[in-house]
């Protein structure tokens, strides 16, 4: 079987005027290791892999090469539903892609309209508001602090820094108003939970939809009620976090969490594999926080490679799985 790796690296954009300013603009952008490993891990399997590349050059690539299945961990360009481009690509051309579909991909990367589908259908969120320019921030009133606030549309916590959450009003303005100036589009803010937080990985579509795993972050040095998993602890996780897997909470919380996980997954009609986040509030009750339906694959840092392997999962046995569950939509 020939299967076509679909991805954009940080050196595709990294001389963009547009990914000069801030740092970690091109945050949710792959390395070469993650490409080269997906295509070392369905060598292995006994699979052809193609490299197809992002953008316009997968364009080329996928009308050129007859692929069978497309392995997507594309990020796209441009706009707040960058990430479906590739799988509406692949729905036109009549070739299976791994992965969600592109309704759910441009939902999931809006974290507010991710947060709206979700409790519509029962799932437990965060109260949270969005503003696009100050002045609608000055005349819109505020959930009790403390609160947090990051990009509405970005992922791989682009925008998420240490002082994210915020506990006065002045705090919060000047937040709000550095993400305005640094990224532009829509500011989320959130109420912000003091409990454990815990990333579940999911994998299958519809009914079939099962959790994997849960993998608890516990921080070495700040307080867990204000701790914030940001662009600088991901960055430096091996420092500053411990994960464990299973969680160290009680048997009806890790239910819960289950339960709400899999919901959130439904809603969005995810398939095939996502990673959702999810934090306890104050009384223990699991909220979602976002769904990440294209969670990192780097073969060492990413959370859910770190999470299959304190399951047991090899690099490989994950690929296998994500390929394993598109072919059976096939």
């Amino acid at each position: 079987m020939k299967i076509g790796i679909a991805y954009d690296l940080k050196s595709d954009y990294s001389n963009s005027t547009q990914a000069s300013n801030p740092d970690d603009r091109l945050e949710e952008y792959d390395s070469t290791e993650t490409v080269d490993g997906i295509a070392s891990a369905l060598q292995e399997i006994g699979w052809e892999p193609v490299r197809l590349g992002g953008g316009r050059e997968f364009l080329r690539r996928l009308m050129a090469e007859r692929v069978d299945l497309v392995f997507n961990i594309s990020e796209g360009w441009g706009t707040r539903s960058r990430e479906a481009q590739v799988p509406a690509v692949c729905e036109l051309l009549r070739i299976p892609c791994t992965h969600s579909g592109p309704l759910a991909l441009a939902i999931s990367l809006d974290k507010a309209m991710t947060k709206r589908f979700a409790a519509f259908h029962g799932v437990q969120t965060p109260a949270f508001l969005c503003v696009d320019n100050m002045e609608q921030f000055d005349e819109t009133p505020l959930p009790p602090f403390p609160l947090m606030a990051k990009p509405a549309s970005e992922g791989s916590s682009i925008g998420i820094r240490m002082h994210s959450r915020c506990e006065s009003g002045k705090e919060l303005r000047d937040c709000v108003a550095w993400l305005l100036q640094e990224y532009g589009g829509v500011v989320l803010i959130e109420r912000f939970l003091p409990g454990p937080e815990v990333t579940v990985l999911v994998m299958g579509t519809g009914e079939s939809a099962r959790v994997m795993g849960i993998m608890q972050i516990v921080p070495r040095a700040q307080r867990e009620e204000a701790f914030v998993y940001s662009l600088e602890v991901k960055r430096d996780f091996r420092n500053l976090v411990d994960y464990h897997v299973p969680p160290c909470l009680p048997a009806a919380t890790i239910a819960a969490i289950e339960e709400t996980a899999l919901r959130a997954y439904r809603a969005i009609d995810c398939r095939d594999i996502a990673r959702v986040d999810i934090r306890l509030d104050e009384a223990g009750k699991a909220s979602l926080i976002e769904v990440n339906p294209l969670p990192g694959l780097h073969p060492v840092d990413g959370d859910v490679p770190i999470l299959c392997g304190r399951l047991g999962i090899s690099y490989t046995g994950l690929i296998r799985m994500i390929v394993d569950e598109a072919r059976s939509r096939a």
